[in-house]
């Protein structure tokens, strides 16, 4: 990731536009061929050489279109022929978003077959549900799994739509009016790159294309984020469900030799906070004065390497995080049980409803069992079996039933086949 956006790669598709266009312009009698031919062998840059005349001109289409020069002779009279710089800066910045954007897409196909893999791995393994970080109902440890997985299907789709937005160039000169090329050169050259073209265009292709980009990127570490916050939380040393793979010889803190922290995962979250910063930051480029001004350039030149080089590395990080990831189905199961059977009140609540009873009075029925167990401790199915009033109503295996965790387990395998289903799609 980090080559394509160095100065040799930038140069090299500059380069690589202003042949294209030279070509395409050969081919339509707009410039003699064998000065195209010429271009072609000739043409090739130094960077050190570049940046030296860059010090004198202060701009840098220029002084890379002189070095251009340097190497092909006269013949270059005919390089950036009809065009502006945007032009050539426009779509080669397309050639690498879309060079980037390619990489990106893989590194999010691996975090989902990392967390196909381990959700199906832990189809069964249950767990308790939490909410307000409080206990809720059962649920398994690979249908959180399966939630990320989906959500991270919903963010391929997202990169890719925007990528396929912002991987657009234009050849239609300082104002986009094709003043002095014919709109059929810059689709044949854009098709010849293989990339889009704008369809109407000022001096530029249009930002709200790239800060889309650069938001589908934060949107996409910000479900890592989301994903790495939950392992931590399971992680904490009162909930110890899963820990973050802990090397031979690793050590975990320099004044405490007991601790295993989950520091890759704390990373995660850290670098998403970055992405976001950066998607505000390509938000602000949206807006440019008039047919352009410079403003949106010193902006990009951080955010869309830094953006794309950030979200790379941590998409490969989580996918070997999950991968690595150490689950303890035992103490899963300790702290599904710990309240005591309060995980399934809402059981007890509808199964109670469904044999005539008003919601309101089997929700005080309920919950007078449950705060005596939160408060002074015992098993919540021994007081309900304990209730009269309750057993007068349900039968014990009604009771036994609403306490069944395979029941309230029972739908998880139509979850996963309906993700999964919509997967080969």
């Amino acid at each position: 990731m980090q080559a394509i956006w160095s100065d040799e790669a930038r140069f090299r598709r500059w380069l690589d536009v202003e042949l294209c266009v030279c070509d395409v312009l050969a081919e339509r009698g707009v410039i003699p061929v064998s000065a195209a031919q010429t271009i072609r062998a000739k043409a090739d840059f130094n960077v050190a050489r570049i940046d030296e005349i860059e010090r004198e001109v202060r701009h840098d289409v220029i002084a890379f279109l002189t070095n251009v020069a340097e190497y092909v002779g006269p013949d270059s009279r005919y390089v950036h022929y009809g065009m502006t710089s945007s032009d050539v800066l426009d779509t080669a910045l397309a050639l690498q978003i879309r060079d980037a954007g390619e990489i990106l897409l893989a590194g999010i196909d691996a975090v989902i077959d990392a967390l196909r893999e381990r959700a199906l791995e832990h189809r069964n393994t249950p767990a308790v549900g939490r909410t307000h970080g409080i206990h809720a109902e059962p649920t398994t440890f690979g249908l959180k799994l399966l939630v990320f997985l989906a959500e991270m299907r919903r963010n391929r789709k997202r990169v890719a739509a925007a990528l396929a937005d912002a991987a657009v160039g234009k050849i239609s000169g300082a104002i986009g009016t094709f003043a002095h090329l014919e709109p059929a050169v810059e689709a044949e050259v854009c098709k010849r790159l293989g990339i889009g073209f704008e369809i109407a265009a000022t001096q530029v292709v249009q930002r709200d294309r790239h800060s889309a980009f650069v938001n589908a990127l934060a949107v996409t570490a910000s479900s890592l984020d989301k994903f790495a916050v939950e392992f931590r939380h399971l992680a904490r040393t009162e909930v110890r469900e899963v820990e973050e793979e802990f090397g031979k010889g690793q050590k975990g803190s320099s004044a405490m030799p007991h601790k295993r922290n989950p520091w890759r995962l704390e990373n995660v979250s850290g670098i998403a906070r970055v992405l976001r910063g950066y998607a505000s930051a390509a938000l602000e480029n949206t807006a440019l004065w008039h047919e352009r001004d410079m403003s949106n350039s010193s902006v990009e030149r951080i955010v869309l390497p830094d953006a794309t080089i950030a979200l790379d590395f941590t998409l490969h990080r989580f996918a070997g995080l999950v991968r690595s990831l150490v689950v303890y189905p035992d103490r899963m199961r300790e702290n599904l049980e710990l309240t005591r059977g309060l995980v399934f009140s809402g059981t007890l609540l509808l199964e109670l409803a469904n044999r005539g009873v008003l919601r309101e009075d089997a929700y005080r029925l309920v919950q007078r069992h449950a705060m005596d167990t939160w408060e002074r401790g015992g098993d919540f199915r021994e007081r309900v079996l304990g209730d009269t009033e309750i057993t007068g109503i349900l039968s014990k295996e009604d009771i036994e039933r609403t306490f069944s965790l395979d029941q309230a387990l029972r739908h998880v395998d139509a979850i996963f086949e309906r993700v999964l289903e919509e997967e080969k799609s």
